[in-house]
């Protein structure tokens, strides 16, 4: 008889991963936060690919290293985030349950406001409209 991981099982395990994460080179003031969004994107990468493909987030994972500038120690540390992710998720599961389903709502929610609190705190701000 196989047992379906519950939430909390999985959320466990996401909270003991989030404690053993290496700390990210400090090359950017908000490289803790942008390696937490990578791996949000890995994870909602794996399961999103299961529950509801196809999966936007390795091409939103791309994008994001584009602008990191490639082939750095930071560029690698986020990649071995988004892969840490996923295959934590692909550890678990291997068809799309209840469980999974919340996981990704959970996630898209987590990543959404991590992207918004990393832009309005680091990005920069639109050019103001010159006088007409």
């Amino acid at each position: 008889m196989t047992r379906r991981p519950t939430l909390c099982l999985v959320l466990a395990a996401v909270l003991c991963m989030a404690t053993a994460q290496p700390i990210l080179a400090q090359e950017k003031p908000y490289a803790e936060q942008l390696g937490r969004l990578a791996e949000i994107l890995g994870s909602l990468h794996y399961l999103t690919g299961l529950c509801d493909p196809p999966s936007p987030y390795r091409d939103q994972m791309t994008a994001v290293l584009e602008a990191e500038a490639p082939g750095t120690a930071f560029h690698a540390q986020l990649v071995d985030r988004f892969n840490l992710g996923y295959s934590s998720f692909a550890a678990v599961y291997r068809q799309c349950t209840p469980a999974a389903v919340e996981a990704i709502s959970l996630y898209r929610a987590d990543g959404a406001a991590l992207a918004e609190a990393i832009a309005t705190q680091y990005g920069t701000p639109a050019p103001a409209n010159p006088p007409a």
